[in-house]
């Protein structure tokens, strides 16, 4: 075992030790609102019953329900959820704007090219996200093995298997996953580098697995190790045989390729955790209890116990429809019933019945379920600052729900697929124009709680609409504070698609033709007006010069 091995088999030995205690908790919650992903401490079988020991699905269902809710609402398939757009957005001109267009397209069909796995890695990591506070994601470019064109390729990977450090600025750049490959799988993939020990086992076991760990390190961490490489590339990725204590492959990379969105961090962790689990776990466990509770007494309800008198009774006691109970006919009932019910007390069902449904809401609550739509509207005479209000409630109820989610999650996600398809074909980068060249891509994205601040601009501008409009009665300059046009460009981005819009040359230089039609019109009507004052005064001077003549003519 080289010494490279061995350093790289302590580091991760260390952090997956630590982490051991978190694993406890990830099975209760997964226990509780994820049954399919309750397999951190315990191994499921295929066919297994998954939720054998819940009462009631409303704790799952409100997980369901948030997970789904992520991807809807903010990668809408259907939609062009992402927007590339340039660190400089002031320096954005024409072609700029053309190539991020460009850009997008191109990388919009990479990431929903059906070999691309992206909906079924992120469906899995929207379930992970919205119970464990944090997911597993992984962008590489797969090489097929035919010689056929690569391409992009995610996948999600279970928090159980995988363990990750920070670096000093709180960014996960170190990642340690737990891999189990067949022999024939490690065989295909690392044909010169398999060891020994497993191309003996290819010979009579191929389907027995191998433990290997895939090991993503920054370089400056790497370069620390004994029997490190030099390497210009920023990470190094390495892959470990842990049956054999083997190095499979060192290569160097641009980028991580592992993407770890994470919901809500404390200080001192490199782990998250999900503010809707933790405040659902009580109420969740206590639903479960009491659904358990209720159940048994409506069943004692309907199929009460029973109480028999001794040798009174002959054989069992049938409770089921049409059973019959056969009592000694020597008995004499003056003495008690052979057989009565068992008196019991059920007023508490339906108090049982208000606490499961109070738990529910609470339930709704705990995963943002209720403040997912704009709060109820007041009616239909709500003025401008009523609906600008409205839709701030709905920014500051979903801003916890949302703002992680486009930082940790999309952000990373777009900006590790672009870098991965720039540096596998340089033509993508050579295509940028000269305003592109030393500007870094960045990404804006289209979200509900995007659309409401979008949308809060509306109920400025019509409030301000209200205030000028007041303003102008006092002082008719009070209508040339605001630039009308560029507020009503701004607001409009929320109103209509950009491609309905004129772009602001196109715009000036309408308004320029409209100023200077408007100018030639008043200059047409300044000369008919010229002209036609000219006529009179002509008119004027004919008549006066005849009415001479005439007089004169008279006079004589």
């Amino acid at each position: 075992m080289s010494e490279l091995v061995q350093h790289v088999r302590a580091l991760g030995d260390n952090l997956f030790s630590k982490r051991t205690g978190l694993l406890s908790l990830w099975q209760e919650l997964a226990e509780n609102f994820y049954p399919t992903r309750a397999d951190f401490t315990t191994t499921r079988y295929i066919g297994a019953e998954m939720a054998s020991g819940l009462m009631t699905s409303a704790p799952v269902l409100a997980h369901r329900n948030l997970g789904n809710a992520f991807g809807a609402m903010l990668r809408p398939s259907a939609k062009e959820w992402f927007k590339p757009r340039s660190e400089r957005p002031d320096k954005e001109d024409t072609e700029a704007k053309q190539y991020l267009d460009w850009l997008k397209k191109l990388l919009k069909n990479a990431m929903y090219d059906s070999s691309a796995g992206l909906a079924r890695a992120t469906k899995e990591a929207d379930m992970d996200f919205a119970c464990f506070g944090q997911a597993v994601l992984q962008s590489v470019l797969f090489r097929p093995a035919d010689g056929s064109t690569p391409h992009l390729h995610h996948r999600c990977h279970h928090l159980r298997d995988t363990a990750w450090m920070e670096n000093e600025i709180g960014v996960v750049d170190t990642v340690f996953r737990k891999w189990s490959p067949t022999a024939m799988t490690l065989k295909n993939l690392f044909r010169k580098t398999v060891h020994a020990n497993v191309t003996k086992l290819l010979e009579k076991t191929p389907y027995a697995e191998v433990n290997c760990w895939h090991v993503v390190v920054p370089r400056s961490l790497y370069e620390t190790f004994p029997g490190a490489k030099t390497y210009r590339q920023p990470f190094v990725s390495l892959y470990i045989d842990c049956d054999n204590e083997h190095l499979l492959e060192e290569v160097p990379q641009w980028v991580n390729g592992y993407i770890i969105p994470r919901w809500q961090t404390v200080s001192g962790s490199q782990y998250a955790h999900s503010p809707a689990t933790v405040a659902a776990l009580p109420d969740a466990r206590l639903l479960q209890s009491i659904t358990g509770v209720l159940l048994e007494s409506g069943e004692k309800a309907v199929n009460p116990p029973m109480v028999a008198v001794q040798d009174a009774v002959r054989g069992d006691i049938p409770v089921y429809a049409g059973g019959v109970t056969w009592i000694d006919a020597d008995y004499d009932e003056r003495t008690g019933e052979a057989l009565r019910p068992m008196a019991s007390d059920h007023k508490g069902l339906s108090f049982g019945l208000d606490l499961i449904q109070d738990l529910r809401l609470q339930l709704q609550e705990s995963f943002f379920l209720n403040k997912l739509n704009l709060p109820p509207q007041g009616g239909p005479d709500m003025t401008a600052y009523e609906v600008g209000q409205r839709v701030q409630e709905f920014i500051r109820n979903t801003l916890p729900l949302f703002e992680p989610m486009e930082m940790e999650y999309n952000a990373r996600l777009c900006e590790t697929d672009l870098q991965i398809l720039m540096r596998a074909d340089m033509s993508i980068a050579a295509r940028a124009p000269k305003s592109m060249r030393n500007a870094n891509v960045e990404f804006s994205f289209e979200s509900p709680l995007r659309e409401a601040m979008d949308k809060a601009k509306v109920g400025q501008f019509l409030e301000a609409g209200q205030v000028i409009t007041q303003a102008i009665q006092l002082d008719p300059a009070a209508g040339f504070i605001v630039d009308g046009a560029k507020a009503a460009r701004d607001v409009l981005t929320a109103v209509v698609p950009a491609d309905w819009m004129r772009t602001e040359d196109e715009s000036e230089n309408m308004r320029r033709n409209a100023v200077a039609q408007q100018k030639q019109e008043q200059v047409l009507a300044l000369m008919e007006k010229a002209g036609g004052v000219a006529k009179v005064a002509s008119e004027a001077a004919a008549n006066t010069a005849k009415t001479s003549g005439l007089s004169a003519e008279m006079a004589a």
